[in-house]
């Protein structure tokens, strides 16, 4: 393979993950509330004629110099722990429904990776979402809007190694205009994503009507 193939097939490579990631998060906005939360979820981002799910066409720079750890091969997650919240969780696996829809924890103490996006230390946005409650009762992400720029995430491997993540900052976005290519765009490090449900919870309408979305990048590797 030439060089100039080689590059273009890199890039098609990194564009795929990232369109992978962008379809995930699409489909988990509306679902992650378990049973105190339902509605049809939204369309999957559309692709651009290059194959890239961001609307600029490249990657997103990195924090800076110093500040993010270089992204390791992929090596599928076990548990994610958040210190600040007291959180400690095995993750089940998350894949598509026979719809298309995205699959959510069935266990509401247990956060899920969506396995078909990058794993949590490797180049692109991994994707872990989490139910906020579940019949009335606090799920494992509960908490997860009071985090804080600065606080830890680590992400234990199938590999044996332990990615540590810093937050870069906590947004919450009304579902039906949840900024999907902004969020998940291509990005050059290995960034992570925890997803949950937000805003007042309507009884009537079994619906939460915000998403909480935490923006963490991979600080260290143990």
């Amino acid at each position: 393979m030439s060089r100039s193939a080689w590059r273009m097939w890199t890039g098609v490579r990194r564009a795929s993950a990232a369109l992978i990631a962008a379809v995930a998060a699409a489909l988990v906005l509306t679902a992650c509330a378990g049973q105190d939360g339902t509605a049809a979820s939204p369309s999957p981002p559309r692709q651009s004629a290059a194959g890239d799910a961001t609307e600029g066409g490249g990657p997103t720079p990195s924090k800076g110099p110093g500040e993010a750890a270089a992204p390791l091969e992929r090596s599928a997650p076990q548990r994610v722990a958040i210190p600040s919240l007291g959180v400690s969780s095995g993750l089940e696996t998350l894949g598509q429904s026979g719809d298309g829809a995205m699959t959510t924890p069935k266990d509401p103490d247990l956060a899920g990776w969506y396995e078909p996006g990058p794993t949590p230390g490797s180049r692109g946005p991994a994707v872990i979402a989490g139910h906020v409650t579940w019949n009335g009762a606090d799920a494992v992400f509960k908490k997860l809007k009071t985090m804080k720029a600065g606080d830890t995430i680590e992400v234990t491997r199938e590999d044996g190694k332990t990615a540590t993540f810093a937050v870069d900052r906590v947004e919450e976005y009304p579902k039906k205009k949840f900024p999907t290519l902004d969020v998940y765009k291509n990005i050059d490090h290995a960034g992570l994503r925890l997803i949950t449900c937000g805003g007042e919870f309507d009884a009537d309408r079994n619906y939460y009507p915000n998403n909480v979305t935490v923006f963490a990048s991979m600080t260290g590797v143990a």
